[in-house]
């Protein structure tokens, strides 16, 4: 496995839970994991995060705030992957509910619009996760300009 250099480390209320979402049902590799605290470092086609179940006795240096759901309020984990249908159809099989179905997005840079195609979940615990498909580049229209 090669480490990216950020990897982010999500705080969690049920390990349990989290691994059969991150695992079961989107396809994360458990790369290693520990107990006490109950901790795993998952990978998913390159990306790596961490997950770790909140432990009272933590060390407060690593404590922002309060733990209220859905956590992560203000930031969303862009992931990429070569199969977004394969993601969406696993979160439908399982009833999972989505934030937002596949959507197709374009982005102006430089003279063409760079497209992802793109499905938004949230964890277990409130964590808003985008599973993004890299669908290539068109020309920009200026015929309207």
């Amino acid at each position: 496995m090669k480490s990216n250099h950020l990897k982010p480390e999500l705080y969690i209320t049920d390990f349990e839970k989290s691994i059969d979402f991150s695992h079961n049902i989107l396809g994360f590799t458990i790369e290693y994991r520990k107990e006490n605290p109950s901790f795993a470092l998952l990978s998913y086609q390159g990306s790596h995060i961490m997950i770790q179940e909140i432990d009272p006795n933590e060390d407060k240096a690593f404590i922002t705030g309060d733990f209220e759901y859905p956590f992560g309020r203000g930031i969303s984990f862009q992931i990429d992957t070569n199969n977004i249908q394969q993601i969406n159809n696993s979160l439908k099989g399982r009833n999972y509910p989505l934030r937002r179905a596949i959507q197709d997005s374009w982005y102006k840079v430089g003279n063409v619009l760079r497209g992802c195609r793109q499905v938004l979940v949230q964890d277990p615990d409130g964590y808003l996760l985008r599973f993004s498909k890299d669908i290539g580049e068109k020309p920009v229209n200026t015929s309207h300009l």
